[in-house]
């Protein structure tokens, strides 16, 4: 658990991003922490001098890479711990998942739902980074329902997507020979780099993944009028229908999240609350179980 301090919540955040980076990227730079918080480098430094004196241990600075690594008995003091962090510091593109994550708002009058986290070890997280940023080949022990015990592929990563409640890459699969989705929590052993791709297996050249998808969203027509005009409100719906646009392969993970069954309707559609409007133009990319 991050340790209770009565440090600033600036100099809170910027302790936290030096755990997150130094964990899940395996490198921290005064570089990083300038970029992130607009600060210069003298003062970057003095930030990464401070928390060394506090733990002396968490970082070793390693001067072939010009930055600081993780010590071999790394114990996060203002962070979980937790991929989730970094990888929803990824998703915000702020430098931080919230700008107000230390000002200790989180009161008796508010609460969250904690949900179960799934384990993913920080080298893993690691390698899928850095094969994505370079190009890199990756050979993994993947599992899945069809291979439970984990089978050898080699892929080649491009993005980190969080979907559905969980956190996936998507990546080219050298087996299958097109791009699909792997859970991060399912990976066995190590990421293993095998060079760099061949041919044109990147983001650019994922054709399903660069195609923009319309999902149109309206109430559930067996409610009442009155009901139908509380969805409406409820979702922001313009002139009775709301538009969600997103990548062809996270439209299904869209309608998962929203609980949208677009091949079965619930039985009662107070329970469903909405429809897909469009189900017929989306057939390509619903491929429910």
């Amino acid at each position: 658990m991050p340790t209770a301090s009565p440090l600033p919540w600036d100099t809170l955040a910027r302790y936290r991003l030096i755990e997150i980076l130094a964990l899940w990227e395996g490198q921290i730079a005064s570089s990083q922490l300038g970029k992130a918080f607009g600060i210069g480098r003298q003062q970057s430094q003095k930030i990464l001098r401070q928390y060394r004196d506090l733990f002396p241990h968490n970082l070793i600075y390693d001067e072939s890479r010009k930055g600081f690594l993780p010590g071999t008995n790394f114990q996060a003091k203002f962070t979980q711990g937790k991929v989730e962090e970094y990888l929803h510091l990824l998703g915000s593109h702020l430098g931080l998942d919230s700008p107000f994550a230390g000002l200790g708002l989180g009161t008796a009058d508010t609460e969250s739902l904690p949900l179960p986290s799934r384990k993913v070890p920080p080298r893993v997280v690691r390698e899928l980074v850095k094969a994505s940023r370079q190009g890199l080949r990756l050979e993994v022990t993947y599992a899945s329902f069809t291979s439970p015990e984990g089978e050898d592929r080699i892929i080649v990563p491009h993005t980190l997507v969080f979907a559905a409640g969980r956190w996936h890459v998507r990546a080219f699969c050298e087996k299958h020979r097109d791009y699909r989705d792997f859970v991060l929590s399912r990976f066995r052993d190590m990421p293993e780099p095998t060079g760099p791709m061949l041919g044109k297996h990147d983001a650019e050249h994922d054709r399903e993944w660069q195609t923009m998808v319309e999902v149109r969203l309206i109430p559930d027509r067996r409610l009442p009028e009155t009901e139908q005009c509380l969805i409406m409100v409820d979702y922001g719906m313009t002139e009775g229908e709301l538009v969600l646009n997103c990548r062809g392969p996270l439209v299904l993970y869209a309608l998962r999240e929203l609980g949208v069954n677009p091949n079965h309707s619930e039985p009662d559609p107070r329970a469903q609350q909405i429809q897909v409007a469009n189900a017929a133009e989306l057939k390509r990319w619903i491929r429910w179980d």
